[in-house]
C-alpha cells in the first residue's frame, strides 16, 4: 500500500463532480488528486473491450476512466457503493484491472457500512492516517458546498442557456464557473466563483418567451447527469429553445432527500407503493411533478441493461396517458449514434412545439 503522503488518488470521471472530489482529496485528506482525462471515445473503447457483455454502460465508462486514471499516474482508486448492481461492480472492476496487470490500492466503499459514522473514520484513516479530524470535517463540508453550488448553477444554466441574447455570454459564464471550481484552493475561491457565476447570469440578457417550451428530464443516475454519456442531451434541447429541468443530481438525491424518499413515495402512492430501484421513486415523483406543473414533455434517460429504469417505464407511460404529456424514451449504449439522437430530439421538439400551439 502506498504511504499516505505519496498517495495519488483518482475517481472515475463523472459529469463535473470531479472538481469536488479533487477539492476533498487535496484539501480535506491532504493527498494528491489525479484528474481523470475527459471522457472520449477512447475511454468507451477501453471500457467496452475489457467489460463483460451484459453489464450496464456506466460500468464500461467507469472501467475505461479508471484505466486512463492509472495511465495518468494514480496509485489509489476510489469506487462508490450503490443500491443496484453498482454495489457489486467495485469487486469486478478491481479484478479486471488487476488481470490487466495494473498495480494499485483499491478502496471500495461497498465494503463499508455507510450508515455508520465510524465507517467514515475508517475510510479517512485508511487514506491518510495523519489527517486531522476537525480539519477534514471542515474541508469536507466545503467540498459538499461546492457540490451544491455546482448543481444549482448547472440547473440554472440549462434552464436559460438556450435563450441567451448576448452572443454566448451565458455559456462563457458557466465555463468560467467550472474553471473556478476545478482550480479552487480554499473556501474563498469556491465562494467567489459561485458569486461571479450568479452575477454573470443575472446580468445576461435573455430573449425568452413568456411561455417557453419546458421539458423535464428523468432517468438513471449516472447517464442522466453525465453529458458525455447522454451525448449532450440537455445542451441539444436547450439549443432548440427549450427550458430544460432536471431534478436528479447529487444534491437532491443524497444531500437533501437521502433519507426522505419515503416522503416522495407518499406523493406517488397512486402510481406505485414500493421502491423499484435506487432512483425509481424520485424519477416517478418528478415526472408526475412536471406533468402537474404543465410541462410540455418528458424525456426518460437510461443506459442499456439498466433493470430499475426498465421497471419505471410502464409507470411513466401511465403518467403520460393520465396527464396527456408526451414522453420520449432514450436508451444509451456504447454504440448510440449522436446523429440518431439528434434526429429523435428534433422530431420530439416538433411534436411538443406543434402541440403547444394547438393547446
Amino acid at each position: 500500500m502506498a504511504e499516505a503522503k505519496t498517495r495519488s488518488i483518482s475517481f472515475p470521471r463523472y459529469a463535473e463532480y470531479n472538481c469536488a472530489f479533487k477539492y476533498i482529496v487535496e484539501q480535506a485528506l491532504g493527498c494528491k488528486y489525479v484528474m481523470p482525462p475527459p471522457l472520449t471515445k477512447r475511454t468507451m473503447d477501453l471500457g467496452t473491450k475489457h467489460s463483460p457483455d451484459f453489464v450496464c454502460t456506466p460500468f464500461k465508462t467507469m472501467l475505461g476512466s479508471m484505466i486512463e486514471s492509472l495511465e495518468a499516474g494514480a496509485d489509489t482508486l476510489l469506487m462508490t457503493h450503490g443500491l443496484c448492481r453498482l454495489g457489486y461492480y467495485g469487486e469486478l472492476l478491481e479484478q479486471i484491472l488487476r488481470d490487466l496487470g495494473y498495480q494499485f490500492d483499491f478502496i471500495n466503499l461497498s465494503e463499508y457500512d455507510m450508515s455508520k459514522k465510524k465507517e467514515y473514520i475508517r475510510i479517512v484513516r485508511r487514506i491518510n492516517p495523519r489527517v486531522n479530524p476537525a480539519r477534514f470535517l471542515a474541508q469536507f463540508m466545503e467540498g459538499l458546498r461546492m457540490v451544491e453550488y455546482l448543481d444549482e448553477i448547472t440547473g440554472e444554466y440549462y434552464k436559460n442557456c438556450g435563450f441567451d441574447a448576448m452572443d454566448g455570454a451565458y455559456r462563457r459564464a458557466y465555463r468560467e464557473f467550472l474553471a473556478a471550481m476545478y482550480t479552487a484552493q480554499g473556501r474563498s475561491d469556491v465562494e467567489s466563483g459561485y458569486r461571479a457565476a450568479r452575477s454573470a447570469f443575472s446580468s445576461t440578457r435573455l430573449d425568452k418567451p413568456q411561455r417557453p417550451l419546458r421539458v423535464g428530464i428523468v432517468g438513471e443516475f449516472y447517464t442522466v447527469m453525465d453529458a458525455f454519456s447522454n451525448l449532450e442531451l440537455e445542451e441539444k434541447l436547450a439549443d432548440m429553445g427549450v427550458e430544460v429541468h432536471r431534478w436528479m443530481n447529487v444534491t437532491n438525491q443524497f444531500l437533501r432527500y437521502g433519507s426522505g424518499q419515503k416522503n416522495l413515495r407518499v406523493k406517488i402512492r397512486d402510481l406505485c407503493q414500493y421502491d423499484m430501484g435506487p432512483t425509481s421513486t424520485a424519477n416517478i415523483w418528478y415526472a408526475k411533478e412536471c406533468a402537474e406543473r404543465g410541462f410540455d414533455g418528458l424525456v426518460h434517460v437510461k443506459s442499456a441493461a439498466c433493470t430499475p429504469e426498465i421497471d419505471v417505464m410502464p409507470v411513466l407511460q401511465n403518467i403520460g396517458a393520465d396527464y396527456k404529456i408526451p414522453v420520449l424514451y432514450l436508451t444509451y449504449d456504447a454504440q448510440t449514434s449522436d446523429v440518431g439522437l439528434t434526429t429523435r430530439l428534433e422530431a420530439f421538439y416538433d411534436m411538443i412545439h406543434m402541440r403547444k400551439k394547438v393547446l
